[in-house]
């Protein structure tokens, strides 16, 4: 395969698609269904098992909280809340447009971290698997695949697009000038004090994702 000139990476939580908000409207759904002191008992086991794993799993969550209501017929309802959620109304303001935009210069895809049944749910369902042509990775840690998407989809150069700096860090160790990072500030990791110092910036941030209209990379 003939590398292309450039390619664009594009992570999805908070930097495609708005997962603060959806997050927001899971918990007010969990409230509705099962209270708040429920509510508040997911979000503990969820945030254990993301501190395990490295990742979000929030059907994995699901199941061990299940474990501890093991005859809670709810919990059905709760499945289809996240599996059936309509992840294409939480896209930010010109994100199929910026991938577009992007594949005027070369190929875009989807590079994110999540589990092998969830996070590919809601690339589809959001309308990015469709936007960048079934160019999609996902990997529990992204920036330990690097050979892999090279692999995949070789290029010259990398442009990555992510709302966490320790990813577009740890990415550039790796790839340094062949990369070009780009740092939408969205979501509460991108507007984290202590995660913000704690790495170096990136080549390129900007304050939303459609600001990359008007970028030539």
């Amino acid at each position: 395969m003939t590398p292309a000139p450039v390619a664009f990476l594009f992570d999805v939580d908070n930097t495609l698609l708005d997962n603060d908000a959806v997050l927001e409207d899971l918990s007010i759904h969990l409230e509705r269904e099962f209270g708040r002191a429920q509510r508040d008992r997911y979000w503990t086991i969820f945030e254990a098992l993301r501190a395990e794993l490295g990742y979000a799993d929030y059907l994995g969550a699901l199941q061990r909280y299940r474990l501890e209501n093991l005859d809670e017929p709810q919990l059905l309802l709760m499945s289809s809340f996240l599996v059936d959620y309509p992840f294409a109304s939480r896209l930010y303001p010109g994100a199929l447009e910026v991938l577009e935009h992007c594949r005027r210069f070369g190929p875009t895809a989807i590079l994110s971290d999540g589990d092998v049944v969830f996070q590919p749910r809601k690339v589809r369902r959001s309308g990015l698997w469709d936007a960048v042509e079934g160019r999609v990775l996902i990997y529990l840690h992204k920036e330990r695949m690097l050979d892999s998407v090279v692999r995949r989809f070789p290029a010259s150069r990398y442009v990555m697009v992510d709302d966490k700096l320790r990813i577009l860090t740890a990415m550039k160790a790796a790839w340094g000038g062949s990369l070009t990072t780009v740092f939408p500030r969205q979501g509460h990791y991108a507007h984290d004090a202590r995660e913000i110092a704690a790495y170096p910036a990136a080549d390129v941030t900007v304050e939303r994702i459609a600001d990359l209209l008007d970028w030539q990379p």
